[in-house]
């Protein structure tokens, strides 16, 4: 295609009548199909005949072409890095704080709901508000599994729930010119872990509702189950067994033929700068790939695109969400609770004492510590959040198991970085709750510590 630039780039410089060959870049196809990239440069003369005669030269700038180009990509790709780290910052932010404030909402709540058991209409009305919480639980893990700032680990787990789930939230969030569709018709398990399950919904689905955005159209996601053969299972790369399908299919646009072996590339985009990082497809790719599935797509001009992920299925119970208990484990040992929240301090208070335990409360690490001090036999057990003014709650955890070797701690935290569950161990630390902490979490947890202990 530099063909007709290079031609009229000639005629220019020949009509010019300045005798001199502008410099100028173009490709020349070599016999066995490789691409050059050349540069030349020279000089015109007009021979006695009036034909022109062109002399110069053509360097070979492939080498300096591809090295651009690959600073370019290696630019690129430190600038999503950087921005990918700056988001993953932020939803570490959001997520500390928006814990702190569910635990505040769902243990109100669970106290209100103890209270109303008598009156059917409000108990209704507040069991929709812990059903509420508990979504936004489930928005804030998404948050920080984009982000890649969340727990990997797998497990048994339902995807039709995640399914509908995923739906529920897309449809807030999409115009309604999109019209939404599905068919569950599994119920089977897959070893993974939800917060990725939920990547694989929410970027399948949101990339067909960025195709329909401008028309319209219909979105609709199936999941069912499906055996393979070893003639069916090795055409699509897989073992034989039994698998879930789930599939995404859209009316918008399509993919262009010749770019769609390309979208599961790292960092391939056809949206504008700033309107995506390429990553989406990738994640999902390598997330399927790691459960030992495989991801298609199927795609015509106009027509639009259908995604369709295959994933092993297992036998075994779900166990991401631990059925609420009618009835909590109780005690009468007495627990000192500290949070620099007070609503918190609160609600977590009340519930214990509810179930039997005396409770003594502090809003900061120093009077949590002199009390301790002065007192180190008096508690049971002690329940402390991690991100807390003048001293965090591992520091704090220390100090105490350094006036008193065998105190049972707790720790709670709305979202920290550095802390872990094998880094609390390695403290001293009995136990550690992610918030938001519900009454049955709470309950287990104390009873749990308290029985090791």
């Amino acid at each position: 295609e530099d063909h007709s630039r290079i031609a009229a780039w000639l005629d220019t410089c020949i009509a010019s009548g300045c005798g001199e060959l502008t410099p100028n870049t173009y490709r020349l196809i070599r016999k066995n199909g490789d691409i050059l990239h050349v540069r030349s440069v020279g000089v015109i003369h007009r021979a006695p005949t009036g034909s022109h005669i062109v002399f110069g030269t053509v360097q070979d700038i492939t080498e300096q072409i591809q090295a651009k180009r690959e600073q370019e990509r290696l630019q690129t790709q430190l600038l999503n890095a950087q921005k990918m780290e700056a988001i993953g910052t932020l939803a570490g932010g959001i997520a500390h704080d928006f814990n702190n404030i569910l635990t505040s909402i769902l243990g109100f709540t669970e106290l209100a709901m103890e209270d109303t058991k008598a009156n059917p209409l409000v108990l209704e009305h507040l069991n929709e508000i812990f059903s509420a919480g508990k979504r936004a639980k489930q928005l804030v893990r998404q948050i920080l599994a984009f982000a890649r700032q969340a727990d990997d680990a797998c497990r048994p787990i339902r995807i039709d729930t995640i399914v509908k789930e995923v739906l529920k939230l897309l449809r807030s969030s999409i115009p309604v010119s999109i019209d939404i569709k599905q068919h569950i018709n599994s119920d089977a398990m897959v070893m993974g872990n939800a917060i990725q399950v939920y990547q694989i919904m929410m970027n399948l689905c949101a990339n067909a509702a960025q195709a329909m955005e401008d028309e319209g159209g219909r979105l609709e996601v199936s999941l069912s189950n499906t055996s393979f053969n070893d003639a069916r299972a090795r055409h699509l790369n897989l073992k034989s067994g039994d698998y879930v399908k789930l599939k995404v299919s859209d009316t918008g646009p399509g993919i262009a033929p010749e770019i769609i072996d390309t979208i599961f590339d790292p960092y391939f985009t056809t949206k504008g700068p700033g309107e995506g990082t390429g990553m989406g497809l990738a994640v999902v790719h390598g997330i399927v790939q790691n459960y030992g599935g495989t991801i298609r797509a199927d795609s015509k001009p106009k027509k639009g695109t259908v995604f369709t992920v295959y994933l092993p299925a297992v036998k075994g119970h779900d166990i991401s969400a631990p059925p609420m208990l009618e009835k909590a484990p109780a005690g009468i040992e007495h627990i000192l609770l500290i949070d620099d929240e007070l609503p918190i301090i609160k609600a977590a208070s009340e519930i214990l004492k509810r179930l039997g335990y005396t409770v003594t409360t502090r809003s900061s690490s120093p009077a949590a510590l002199e009390l301790f001090r002065s007192t180190p036999g008096k508690f049971d057990l002690v329940i402390t959040d991690m991100t807390m003014p003048d001293m965090t709650g591992d520091r704090l955890a220390a100090e105490l198991l350094s006036i008193r070797s065998n105190i049972p701690v707790i720790l709670c935290t709305g979202y920290s970085k550095k802390m872990t569950k094998e880094r609390a161990a390695e403290i001293g630390i009995k136990a550690f709750l992610n918030k938001p902490i519900t009454r049955s979490s709470l309950a287990l947890t104390v009873r749990h510590v308290l029985d090791q202990s």
